[in-house]
């Protein structure tokens, strides 16, 4: 388990823990407050052009062209590497693609969709999902628009490790038993942080979510939007918020399902994705121990919890063969595990994986982990993970200095979690050696001025908690909560024709669901 990737829409993958939350950024829009300013600020004043260094931005005119996938457009934009210092040279290059509205009907504009992470790439999910899995209505009055993040995959991506150095890390033990190990846990984040500072040192200042904020900003106007129509899933819900709080007057409708509670420092964060996970799992061990040959055995979810914890201290102490170099040890079973809570649809798998470790093969459960840290089959990585600690250090101050903060704090992420709460713990622990300074601080955003905002919570999401989507909902200004009683992380286009139909309607017509809506 590694707790840098947090928060991605289960339509891509899978997910886990660390912090968010913004920064204020000095030089763009019509003069925004300067980093690390106070809460609720916002640089928007309405509809006045921007800075006089940041209006070449603004002016661009994409050079559309088709992409390898068939039937959507790539092209690529240029923004400030600095916001504070937009005239000074550097500059970061973003990777956007667009799939057209299909008609019929009045072309509404375009619609910018993010899948979360932070590092999750939108123009790969554009591509393998939005683009033709959001509902037809939806797609036939948008222009479905993607722009990965600055440093995520194609708009100049966060490096860090090479692929073996990955597959050490991924290995290293995150429940350390003694002092010796918690030195190697701290050896092994201290040099993922190095890896990402020798390789990305330029960048790593510079890709926080308020610098994404202002670059989605450039991207409305650069397709000639005058307010930004926007659903983000995830970490996806805290970029909306944010632009939202820096714009308000240039929002459109903004859909945030699976939100997160932007007043929350790290530590907090962390503790509750614990809980989230163990909601999820004691979800998941209802449903097996229901069914004949649950690999959890019978008995209540409790009892499912403690056999899952006595298989992970006996892969700690000896792990399974895979039919391949890599073993499975308790990181990655736990991994798997988690990697499995997302969707329910993945639970037949998990059962299956289980089945398989109890039996002494660690294969079926790695596949689950190598499918959660994006490693492909020639041993290569996505850059998610990297991309996903660049962003989650520079939005919060770290949950922990070091493993004598940790070992304090323990008893409640246990409390949290019997099964999952020490792992999160400890791996919360990652961006105490991060290399550039946290810019960013916990803080409510209301967005005051913004027109109505629409904020999509699952009772039983593990990796955003639902209280998380009440939070959201309650500071926004003119928030509204649509609530989906169900498992799963996120909501919209997972199944359920009362979440589409409310969302969809939303988009469409800008109505939001009456308040205290509910779906099953």
């Amino acid at each position: 388990m590694d707790p840098r990737r947090m928060l991605r829409s289960s339509v891509l993958a899978l997910v886990v823990v660390t912090g968010l939350v913004a920064s204020g950024c000095a030089g763009g829009g019509e003069g925004p407050p300067a980093r690390g300013s106070a809460a609720g600020k916002s640089p928007d004043a309405g509809p006045a052009a921007p800075a006089a260094e940041l209006r070449p931005y603004y002016a661009q005119k994409p050079r559309w062209r088709a992409c390898d996938t068939p039937g959507f457009q790539c092209a690529r934009l240029t923004v400030p590497l600095d916001y504070e210092r937009p005239g000074d040279g550097r500059t970061i290059e973003l990777a956007l693609a667009r799939k057209k509205a299909t008609g019929p009907g009045k072309r509404l504009g375009s619609l910018l969709v993010n899948p979360g992470g932070p590092g999750g790439s939108a123009i790969e999910y554009l591509e393998l999902f939005a683009g033709t899995g959001y509902p037809a209505p939806v797609r036939a009055r948008y222009d479905m628009v993607a722009v990965d993040p600055r440093g995520v995959a194609g708009s100049e991506p966060v490096t860090c490790l090479s692929g073996p150095e990955m597959d050490t890390y991924t290995q290293i033990d995150q429940t350390p038993d003694d002092v010796a190990e918690e030195r190697r846990l701290a050896a092994a984040f201290r040099g993922f942080a190095k890896g990402c500072e020798r390789r990305s040192a330029a960048v790593l200042p510079h890709v926080s979510t308020v610098d994404a904020a202002r670059d989605m900003d450039v991207v409305r106007a650069v397709l000639g939007d005058e307010r930004l129509t926007y659903a983000g899933a995830s970490y996806g819900t805290f970029l909306g918020a944010t632009y939202a709080e820096l714009f308000p007057r240039r929002t459109g409708r903004l859909v945030l399902d699976g939100a997160l509670d932007p007043s929350l420092p790290a530590r907090e964060v962390n503790r509750d994705q614990t809980a989230g996970f163990d909601t999820a799992f004691r979800s998941f061990a209802a449903d097996c121990v229901r069914r004949a040959g649950c690999p959890l055995g019978s008995g209540s979810p409790a009892a499912a919890g403690a056999r899952l914890t006595d298989l992970f201290a006996r892969l700690d102490a000896r792990p399974l063969p895979t039919g391949e170099p890599r073993r499975l040890g308790e990181a990655l079973a736990t991994t798997g595990v988690l990697a499995a809570m997302y969707d329910e649809g993945a639970w037949p798998q998990l059962r299956e994986a289980l089945t398989g470790a109890l039996r002494g093969d660690g294969a079926p459960l790695l596949a689950l982990a190598d499918s959660y840290y994006e490693r492909a089959g020639d041993g290569s990585y996505s850059n998610l993970m990297f991309a996903n600690a660049a962003v989650n250090c520079l939005d919060l101050p770290p949950a922990f200095t070091g493993p004598a903060a940790v070992e304090k704090a323990s008893d409640a992420f246990e409390k949290a979690s019997p099964v999952f709460g020490r792992g999160f713990a400890w791996a919360a622990m990652n961006c105490a050696y991060w290399p550039a300074r946290a810019t960013g601080t916990p803080h409510r955003i209301t967005a005051e001025g913004a027109p109505p905002i629409l904020v999509v919570g699952t009772t039983r999401d593990p990796a955003t908690p639902y209280k998380w989507a009440r939070a959201l909902a309650g500071q926004l200004a003119s928030g509204t909560l649509l609530t989906y009683e169900g498992d799963g992380h996120t909501a919209y286009g997972r199944g359920s024709d009362c979440v589409d139909t409310a969302v969809n309607r939303y988009l469409l017509e800008g109505t939001v669901p009456r308040e205290g809506t509910r779906c099953r």
